[in-house]
């Protein structure tokens, strides 16, 4: 039986400086050094959400050379006086080719990925557009002993829940139900032509906070 939950939030950022200092002002923590995704020309910082779920700051690697493909989440599509944003999010499976074909939405095609010793798949479009602009996730299927968010600093964060908010939450429903998702996670339905945006709603050391929100679109 197919089982799917989340794995982490993506933060996406015309640089690491900006991701970064948005997460900081929002929820007063300073996430870690993560590293370079060579395949994707990227590079990450991280923050530690649970004992299988973590924040992911990702940016275009300047110091990198530009892959023979579109980067992953719309990254090449970023202005670099556009704020960062809550743009996505992932679902971790142990059988990501089950997953991908069951879902009625598209993820994509299935890539190995690394991250110097970490290997995972991961389901990418091939122009790195985001499943149902960001609301229905990606697929991920880690290629380790344990999550690498165990290997992360605990900063006192955890995340609470993930709201969606999207003009077809029957079909975003739809899909999580197809691959056995189960986890802190809502979708509410939004009128025709209104933007979709997440909320994710995170406990800090100094209580709840938000990430996210439709002020949070005029980075799109």
């Amino acid at each position: 039986m197919l089982q799917a939950s989340i794995d982490h939030l993506v933060i996406t950022a015309p640089s690491l400086a900006n991701g970064v200092e948005y997460v900081l002002r929002e929820l007063g923590v300073m996430p870690e050094a993560g590293g370079e995704h060579p395949r994707m020309g990227t590079h990450n910082f991280l923050l530690k959400l649970g004992d299988a779920i973590f924040l992911e700051v990702i940016a275009v690697n300047p110091d990198a050379p530009r892959p023979g493909r579109p980067r992953w989440f719309q990254l090449d599509e970023l202005a670099a006086d556009c704020p960062p944003r809550l743009a996505t999010w992932l679902a971790q499976t142990g059988d990501i080719h089950t997953a991908a074909a069951a879902s009625p939405v598209d993820a994509g095609e299935i890539v190995p990925m690394t991250r110097g010793q970490l290997n995972w798949l991961i389901s990418i479009a091939d122009d790195g557009r985001l499943p149902l602009q960001g609301i229905a996730p990606s697929f991920i299927q880690w290629q380790t002993a344990s999550h690498p968010a165990g290997d992360l600093q605990d900063f006192g964060c955890s995340l609470i829940r993930l709201e969606a908010f999207h003009a077809d939450a029957k079909l975003v429903n739809h899909m999580l139900e197809c691959i056995g998702f189960q986890g802190p996670f809502s979708v509410t339905p939004l009128s025709a032509g209104q933007q979709p945006y997440l909320v994710a709603h995170i406990q800090t050391p100094t209580g709840p906070r938000q990430l996210g929100g439709p002020a949070n679109l005029a980075a799109k």
